[in-house]
């Protein structure tokens, strides 16, 4: 599958984004100014708990909401406000996305093939002349010379192009099948019950505020993430703060003063600094005598840094120190697992997906863990693997066909094991030889390679991915809850926690195997 007709399913998806609610006519000149009010903020519905007042006590000294909100109001608006935009265009995308659908099955196709047909082929890839005429037009708004930027005009035009044949077909559709949206603004529902406001039909069917809400999950849960994230940072550098005033104020002298007589930082080094040089050569402007001096500054830097931290962290190991801010709970997604290759009991109490790119060294790494734990737990651990081949990794969608077509013959571990040795060798015919070092069926293997049989089983993997807001690899689920966890240790935790959230049986029963 081209990255195309990838960016073709996105255009047609977001073709109907609401459009920007008039703006009021002025007021007429003679009239008296009115002061302007504080416009009322809008409700991301993306908050999963009420924050605590008091966010954390040192020592019996209470840090509260208050005391963060300055350094951290703005970023937590920009970051909500992500979910507020999205939720004003996601009735639309989930419209066209079952008109897409109602389509494809209506003409016999794939939804790829029906994008194919109706908005890929038709659009024209522009030519330099197109592209020298746009440059030219807009050439006061444009920062550098044609020669340079020819190809991104082309493929900035060329989109332009895509999206505008999108919206066509997306109108075509909604008119064929009956599609009305009620609403005028699609808000987070108020209630549980209001998740059943009906906002938009198509030939009568309903699409709901649930639904709408439930393709939002993952964007909620990575905007919930990033606050805390913002606001655990700015609690832990208040809590440090607080301990400098404390120990300062106990001592009867200035935080300044304490930090000079505390933080020692260890002396840098010409032969650090030369050493620093020779490793970053290529990142470094200059020769050594030419930036000697800005090398042992950073590193002198890094080295205060270190000694703070160091220092902070004595205060703090004989603290007492409560934090109540508590991190978000992924909600359970669903996330299906027929079909799809697995390692493990079925039945499993425990399942984890993996999401994986055979040109990713991360998943690479982190594939070994994943099979000792499978093995470890003795059936109570299943995994489950879904491709989600990243756009930069031009070898990776061609690769996860080939793993499709050793499963087809019953080697796709052992041929994705092989794959990850060895991924800076992923070409096509790269991919043949393997399945040879495996003995496979060369004739059957090539013909599935060629024919492009598991295009759309990949295809379908990335467009599941893409509903599930992923966007790097490897993205681990357990039991459909989405963990950051990606070293053993970590995972092993995920998994304990797994069971426990079971019944108290199954997690009983649910002990790694002896090794």
């Amino acid at each position: 599958m081209s990255s195309r007709l990838i960016w073709a399913l996105i255009l047609l998806s977001l073709a109907y984004a609401p459009s920007a609610k008039s703006q009021s006519p002025q007021t007429p000149p003679s009239a008296p100014p009115t002061p302007a009010a504080a416009p009322a903020r809008e409700d991301c519905g993306c908050e999963s708990q009420s924050l605590p007042e008091t966010l954390a006590i040192v020592n019996g000294v209470k840090i509260t909401n208050g005391d963060i909100k300055k350094s951290t109001a703005d970023s937590v608006d920009q970051l909500q406000r992500q979910v507020i935009d999205a939720r004003k265009r996601e009735l639309d995308l989930i419209i066209n996305s079952k008109l897409l659908s109602l389509e494809a099955k209506k003409r016999g196709l794939s939804t790829v093939k029906l994008l194919e047909q109706e908005v890929v082929t038709k659009v024209k890839r522009p030519t330099p002349a197109e592209a020298q005429a746009f440059y030219d037009q807009n050439k006061a708004r444009i920062n550098g010379e044609f020669k340079d930027l020819a190809e991104q005009i082309v493929s900035y035009l060329f989109e332009e192009r895509q999206r505008d044949e999108a919206k066509k077909f997306a109108d075509t559709l909604r008119a064929a099948h009956d599609a009305k949206v009620l609403v005028t603004d699609v808000t987070p529902p108020a209630t549980k019950a209001d998740r059943a406001r009906v906002l938009a039909t198509i030939k009568g069917e309903p699409i709901t505020s649930a639904e709408v809400e439930n393709s939002l999950l993952p964007l909620i849960f990575d905007v919930q993430e990033q606050v805390y994230k913002l606001r655990k940072d700015q609690v832990e550098l208040t809590i440090n703060d607080t301990l400098l005033t404390q120990e300062a104020q106990k001592r009867k002298i200035t935080t300044n003063a304490l930090l000079d007589a505390e933080v020692k930082p260890n002396p840098v080094t010409d032969e650090q600094t030369r050493l620093f040089f020779e490793q970053n050569k290529e990142r470094v402007s200059g020769d050594f005598t030419q930036t000697k001096d800005a090398i042992k500054q950073y590193l002198e830097q890094i080295e205060l840094r270190a000694a703070e931290r160091a220092f902070v962290d004595r205060l703090r190991a004989t603290a007492a120190i409560q934090v109540f801010l508590v991190a978000p709970e992924s909600p359970v997604f669903s996330i299906s697992t027929a079909d799809q290759p697995s390692l493990g009991n079925a039945d499993a109490p425990v399942t984890i997906v993996e999401f994986t790119d055979f040109q990713c060294p991360s998943c690479a790494a982190l594939h070994p863990e994943l099979e000792r734990l499978v093995k470890e737990y003795g059936g109570k651990v299943r995994l489950v693997a879904r491709d989600f081949p990243l756009r930069q990794h031009t070898e990776a969608f061609k690769a996860a066909e080939a793993a499709e077509a050793a499963r087809e013959q019953g080697r796709y571990w052992e041929y994705v094991q092989i794959m990850m040795r060895n991924q800076s060798a992923l070409s096509v015919e790269k991919l043949k030889e393997y399945a040879g070092e495996l003995k496979l069926d060369r004739t059957r293997f090539d013909s599935s390679l060629d024919s492009g049989k598991f295009t759309e089983a990949v295809q379908r993997d990335v467009e599941d991915g893409m509903k599930l807001g992923i966007n790097a690899t490897p993205t681990l689920f357990i039991n459909g809850r989405r963990v950051s966890a990606k070293g053993y240790e970590e995972l092993k935790a995920s998994i304990e926690a797994a069971f426990k959230a079971a019944t108290p049986k199954t997690a009983a029963e649910a002990k790694p195997a002896a090794r």
